[in-house]
């Protein structure tokens, strides 16, 4: 059923995400059920709207909050938790796959609720305009620090070289139309890269803009490893540039090592060739840097592959609460 037809607007899902937040989650899960029962008081959203809250193999007591804050507030939140840890992308997926059937409209966010709860308000406007998706922008990262600004700059310009089609300074902050949720569910891949694949979704899309706030307790878990891996991640799923660098960068070696050949051959016929073990050494020093990082580009396309094909799950559900 439709937005349009459901009587006090459409069904909505947050979709929370969750890996060791037990410090913020009690706060996080308080706003979020006061703002659907204002939206459901404004007739935005359905009177049964709710949260689902995904336990991404948590190592502290996220799981128990996440059951307490369930019997706290019953219908309004569902509790999913993930067998071992999944990943941030397979465990919003995990949500996605629950609501689609469920919802009108889902709705993702972290949980550190960095990201303003006043934007939700101009999505829901540019859904009932017609956008099948509503992408949030940061359009101020002040609460960041130099380093998290600096490097989000550095991912988004890297992407966009690398001929991935993102939206610049968009996350994982956005409005899915069950439309846009039932086109996901088409994508077979291992891993999903949610941020380059979402504009392939829809072509009815829409961009709000907010300011970043600082979190309400404890600290970032994307750490440079973490963002390092998405990063790779996105890559290897969207460009093909790489392996085309990799190409270029043979066809160079190879033309140096002619030229070095004739200028060996020319030396050696006049009788000016340069003693010494550098000559022969650093171009082999070369050669073997470059062959090793051609073999390491192949290797995480050829990984890729491996892991798609064995066509394994990309999250297993343990237990659930809540549940619709």
């Amino acid at each position: 059923m439709s937005w349009g037809e459901r009587h006090g607007g459409p069904r909505v899902a947050f979709l929370v995400p969750c890996y060791n937040e037990e410090q913020v989650l009690p706060t996080t899960v308080d706003a979020l059920v006061r703002k659907l029962d204002a939206l459901s008081a404004a007739g935005a959203a359905a009177g049964d709207s709710f949260v689902v809250l995904v336990d991404d193999g948590s190592l502290d007591h996220t799981w128990s909050v996440i059951e307490g804050t369930q019997a706290k507030y019953g219908a309004s939140i569902v509790g999913i938790c993930l067998s071992v840890n999944a990943g941030h992308q397979n465990a919003l997926v995990a949500a996605l796959d629950y609501v689609t059937s469920r919802a009108d409209l889902s709705i993702s966010i972290d949980a550190d609720l960095q990201d303003s709860l006043d934007a939700i308000d101009d999505m829901l406007e540019a859904y009932r305009g017609g956008a099948e998706m509503v992408f949030g922008v940061r359009r101020s990262r002040e609460s960041d620090t130099r380093f998290k600004r600096l490097t989000a700059a550095w991912f988004y310009r890297v992407m966009t070289a690398l001929g991935v089609d993102m939206v610049h300074q968009h996350a994982d902050y956005r409005l899915m139309s069950r439309a846009a949720m039932k086109n996901l569910q088409q994508f077979p891949e291992y891993h999903l890269f949610l941020r380059g694949l979402v504009k392939r979704l829809h072509n009815r899309v829409a961009v709000v803009e907010y300011d970043r706030v600082a979190r309400v307790a404890g600290e970032s878990k994307y750490t440079l490893r973490k963002m390092l891996s998405l990063a790779i991640r996105g890559i290897v799923s969207f460009s093909t540039v790489p392996l085309r660098a990799v190409s270029i960068l043979g066809l160079m070696v190879f033309a140096a090592g002619i030229l070095l050949s004739l200028y060996a051959i020319v030396g050696g016929l006049s009788g000016h060739t340069v003693p010494g073990w550098a000559s022969i050494s650093a171009p082999l020093y070369a050669l073997g840097g470059v062959i090793m990082l051609c073999i390491g580009v192949l290797g995480e396309y050829v990984g890729k592959i491996y892991e798609q094909v064995k066509g394994r799950p990309r999250y297993l559900i343990d237990k659930m609460v809540g549940d619709q």
